[in-house]
């Protein structure tokens, strides 16, 4: 009982520090940026609802690890807590107003950072595999990057641009 409990006081210190960074992200935003997103109060609310969101999106993870369904025992975390969040803004528009109060690019940047962090952390995996590997991901990212390009070129002739 106290090592589930320990896990979700680390979790939800984690989350603490990414809500943290979140706020600070939009501050030197706003410095740089008098035009954007202010900081007040619903954005602490926002701030408050994401972090509870995902803590609840934890939970289920954790109690849906006892289904018998593998599909739902397999499913990931970033899920459930995206049914969570879905349900709780269909639910109140106060948490769709108080979410809209973060600024969306102050919420990505902690998480493209831990995304690296994850990433750095499995090299040695990353090294076990295939030099094939590397040509995959090249042509992925190159056809990634030439289809945006031409959806883009597109959307922009489409409106007259």
């Amino acid at each position: 009982m106290a090592a589930g409990m320990n896990k979700y006081i680390k979790y939800g210190l984690v989350l603490l520090l990414s809500i943290g960074l979140i706020l600070f992200t939009q501050e030197i935003k706003l410095l740089k940026n008098p035009d954007s997103t202010p900081v007040t109060v619903m954005t602490f609310y926002g701030l408050a609802s994401l972090w509870t969101f995902s803590m609840i999106g934890i939970f289920v993870s954790d109690l849906m690890q006892h289904v018998r369904i593998k599909f739902i025992r397999d499913f990931p975390i970033l899920g459930w807590v995206s049914i969570t969040s879905l349900v709780f803004c269909l639910a109140s528009d106060f948490f769709v107003q108080s979410i809209s109060a973060v600024d969306f690019l102050s919420i990505t940047t902690p998480i493209l950072t831990f995304a690296g962090i994850s990433v750095a952390n499995r090299l040695v995996d990353l090294r076990k595999t295939s030099w094939k590997i590397a040509i995959v991901a090249i042509f992925v990212f190159t056809g990634t990057y030439v289809g945006s390009a031409l959806l883009a070129q597109l959307g922009l002739f489409l409106a007259g641009n």
